[in-house]
């Protein structure tokens, strides 16, 4: 399947910002299951400072505004050429130890919800129970945009029953965790089918299962990723993983618009946030 991506982050300021520094990870790289054919990432109103590839190995883009600037605006977009894999990824590669996602983090941290969701899970085998695990968080989680924030963890998403795909990302996280199976967070695009009912990206979990390496898992929709997805970035919970992250220094009051379009064969789905 050949996807072709354009994602379009706009940020208008109320007075002109001083000074920002902001953190990209907005640019796939070629893996198992996916083949970047062509990628262009462009800054309008903002100077590129360095790129370089992380602690995780996401390939990261740093770009400053040093001066009044009204708005700044983000443009990735490209073609991505991806492969049904069944969710498998394989070996894991780079300097990160695979323990180290086993370490909770603030959005991931472990709690009372989370073992009693887990406690509840049958299966012969690791894999086994991780797909009940993504069962049993779609079934008491229920996708509903503007119930949660960046900063919901994944206890205060299951109190509430509602939240989006981070959400479901971060409870698959701390479940996992606490099973003792490598877990990480995976940011990305979605071809959705039938519904424009989609998010700026697309999140979901990764588990490291002794033979098969990384799998991933879509809580959010209750499959293993397919064709449909393509990887950007990975990391403890969405803080490592964030398209775009930063400071700015100035008269506070900005305004987001986020324009994402993911296109197959002709047929494309988007969807503006503001």
């Amino acid at each position: 399947m050949k996807l072709t991506i354009s994602h379009i982050t706009e940020y208008r300021y109320d007075d002109p910002a001083q000074f920002s520094l902001q953190r990209l990870r907005l640019t796939p790289l070629s893996g198992p299951g996916q083949t970047v054919i062509d990628w262009k990432l462009m800054v309008e109103g903002a100077n590129t400072e360095v790129e370089y590839d992380d602690q995780f190995g996401n390939r990261t883009t740093l770009v400053s505004v040093d001066g009044l600037q009204n708005s700044t605006r983000i443009v990735a977009s490209g073609e991505v050429e991806t492969q049904d894999l069944n969710g498998v990824i394989g070996q894991h590669l780079g300097f990160t130890p695979l323990w180290l996602f086993l370490r909770e983090s603030p959005r991931t941290k472990i709690g009372k919800l989370t073992k009693e969701l887990v406690r509840g899970l049958t299966g012969d085998n690791e894999l086994g129970r991780m797909h009940a695990l993504m069962a049993a968080i779609h079934e008491a989680v229920e996708y509903k945009p503007g119930t949660s924030d960046t900063e919901t963890t994944a206890e205060q998403a299951l109190e509430a029953k509602s939240g989006v795909c981070q959400d479901h990302a971060h409870i698959f996280l701390a479940g996992a965790r606490s099973l003792q199976i490598p877990a990480r967070y995976v940011s990305g695009y979605l071809l959705m089918e039938g519904t424009t009912e989609q998010a700026a990206t697309h999140a979901w979990a990764e588990v490291h299962i002794p033979g098969l390496g990384w799998v991933g898992f879509d809580a959010a929709n209750n499959v293993c990723p397919d064709a449909r997805y393509v990887r950007i970035a990975t990391g403890l919970c969405y803080q490592d993983a964030a398209p775009v992250s930063g400071l700015r220094l100035g008269t506070p009051g900005e305004s987001l618009s986020v324009t994402v379009t993911v296109a197959n064969q002709g047929q494309s789905q988007s969807q503006s946030q503001s």
